[in-house]
C-alpha cells in the first residue's frame, strides 16, 4: 500500500471529512451557500463514480449522465408515489432507488459497452447517452416532456422535526450519502476487485493471460458505478424537487469528463477537487462572466498541456517537495512565476472581457467596469493597453517560467538522487 493510500484509508482522514462536512454550513450560513454545498456532496459522488471507469479502469465514457439522470427520473417518480400514499417508503432512501434505478441501467447498457474498450468503447457510450437523450423528448409520460417531472419531498409527518423542508436538513442528508458513498468507492479500490481493475486498464492482454476475464472485471465496476451515479441523481431530484431533459444531455456527461480530468483522473482525490471546481464554475463563474465557457476551455487546454495529472498531481509534487524540504527554496520563484503570470492573465482576460462586451453587451454601453476599472471598449486606448500589458507580461513571464523550471528539475533531481541512495524508497 502506498503512503497516500495509507493516509487516505486512516480513520482521523475519515473523522476529518465528516467534520468537514457537517460544520461547512454552519461557516456558509446563506441558503445560496448551503445550496451550493448540496451541489458539491452530489458532484462528488458523481465525479467519484465517473472516476471509476475512466481513472481507475481505463474506460473513457462519454454517457455517464445517462445513469445518474435515469436514477433522477425514477427517483423523482418514487418520491411521487411516496406522495401519493402508494409506497412506504422514507423519504430518506429514495436516493438508493435512484441508485438501484441507475445499476439496474448499468447492467442493460454496461453489457454491450463493456464487450469493446478503448475508442469503441467511447463511441457506444456516446451513442448509448444520445439515445436516451432522444428518448427524452419521445416519452412523455416518463420523463414529462420539456417541462420535466416535478415532485414535493416534504411527505408525511416530520421526524424529530425533520421534514426535509429547509434546504439545510436536506444538506445533511446528502453530506450522509455523500461520506458514506465516499468510503464505500475507496475501500471498492482496496479491493481485488478494484487492484485487478487497474490491472485491465494497465494491460488487458495479461490479466487475460493468467485466467481473467477482462470484460467481466470491466462489467462490474460498470454496473458499481452506475450505482453510485443513480444516487447522485436522487439526491439531485431531492434537492431541487424537478427532473427535466438536460440531466441526460451530453453537457452533462461533458461535464463530468471535464471535472473529473481538471480534479486529477489518476488520484482518488481528484474527483472530489473537480466536483468543487464544477459547482463554482457553474453556479458563480457563470454569474460574474458571460465568457465562463471559453475559460474553462483554455483552463482544460492548460492542463492537458501542462498538468496532465490534475490539480490532485500539482498539490501531490508539491507535497513531495515539501516532505524532502525543498520547498522553501522554490518560494522566490513561485512568487515571481505567480506575480509574472498574474499579470498575463489579467491583460489576457481584460482583452476577452472586451470582446464579449462589444459582441453580447452593446446595449449596456461601451464602459466595462473589469476588476474595478472602467474600460472604454470604443476607445483604442483601452485596447492598446491590454495588448501593451499582455505583451510586457509576457516578454518577462518567459524568462521566470524558464527560471522555476530549471530551479523545480533541479530539485526533483536531487530527490531522485536521494531515492536512489535509499534504494528507492521515499
Amino acid at each position: 500500500m502506498s503512503r497516500l493510500s495509507a493516509r487516505l484509508g486512516a480513520p482521523w482522514t475519515w473523522a476529518l471529512l465528516a467534520t468537514l462536512l457537517l460544520v461547512l454550513p454552519q461557516v456558509f450560513t446563506g441558503g445560496l451557500s448551503v445550496t451550493m454545498l448540496s451541489q458539491m456532496g452530489i458532484g462528488i459522488i458523481a465525479c467519484l463514480s465517473y472516476n471509476m471507469l475512466l481513472g481507475q479502469g481505463g474506460m473513457l465514457s462519454f454517457g455517464h449522465a445517462a445513469y445518474s439522470g435515469l436514477g433522477a427520473f425514477v427517483a423523482i417518480h418514487a418520491l411521487n408515489r411516496l406522495t401519493q400514499g402508494a409506497w412506504p417508503l422514507p423519504v430518506s432512501l429514495v436516493p438508493l432507488v435512484g441508485g438501484l434505478a441507475g445499476m439496474g441501467f448499468a447492467v442493460l447498457f454496461g453489457y454491450v459497452t463493456t464487450r469493446k474498450s478503448g475508442t469503441t468503447f467511447a463511441m457506444i457510450t456516446l451513442g448509448l447517452a444520445e439515445l436516451v437523450f432522444a428518448m427524452s423528448l419521445m416519452i412523455p409520460e416518463f420523463f414529462g416532456g420539456e417541462g420535466g417531472v416535478s415532485g414535493n419531498r416534504v411527505v408525511g409527518r416530520a421526524v424529530l422535526g425533520i421534514s426535509f423542508g429547509p434546504a439545510i436538513q436536506v444538506y445533511y442528508l446528502i453530506a450522509a450519502y455523500t461520506l458514506v458513498s465516499v468510503l464505500l468507492m475507496y475501500a471498492f479500490t482496496q479491493t481485488p476487485l478494484g487492484r485487478m481493475l487497474n490491472a485491465v486498464r494497465d494491460n488487458p492482454e495479461r490479466v487475460e493471460f493468467i485466467g481473467y476475464n477482462p470484460q467481466r472485471v470491466r462489467y462490474t465496476a460498470f454496473i458499481i458505478a452506475g450505482f453510485f451515479a443513480g444516487i447522485s441523481g436522487g439526491l439531485g431530484a431531492l434537492t431541487f424537487e424537478i427532473v427535466t431533459a438536460e440531466v441526460v444531455g451530453a453537457a452533462r456527461s461533458g461535464a463530468y469528463l471535464l471535472f473529473t480530468f481538471l480534479g486529477g483522473a489518476t488520484f482518488f482525490f481528484g474527483p472530489i477537487l473537480g466536483a468543487v471546481l464544477m459547482v463554482l464554475a457553474f453556479v458563480l463563474l457563470s454569474e460574474i462572466t458571460k465568457a465562463w465557457l471559453l475559460y474553462l476551455g483554455l483552463l482544460f487546454l492548460l492542463m492537458v498541456m501542462f498538468a496532465p495529472g490534475g490539480l490532485a498531481s500539482l498539490i501531490m509534487m508539491n507535497l513531495q517537495m515539501a516532505r524532502w524540504r525543498k520547498l522553501g527554496r522554490l518560494l522566490p520563484a513561485y512568487a515571481a512565476l505567480l506575480g509574472a503570470g498574474s499579470a498575463v492573465l489579467v491583460a489576457a482576460f481584460a482583452l476577452i472581457e472586451m470582446v464579449y462586451h462589444r459582441q453580447l453587451g452593446g446595449s449596456a454601453g461601451p464602459m466595462l467596469l473589469f476588476l474595478g476599472l472602467q474600460l472604454d471598449t470604443s476607445s483604442a486606448r483601452s485596447w492598446l493597453g491590454a495588448f501593451g500589458l499582455l505583451i510586457a507580461a509576457g516578454l518577462v513571464f518567459r524568462p521566470v517560467l524558464h527560471r522555476f523550471s530549471v530551479q523545480w528539475d533541479a530539485a526533483q533531481h536531487e530527490i531522485e538522487q536521494a531515492l536512489q541512495s535509499k534504494g528507492g524508497l521515499p
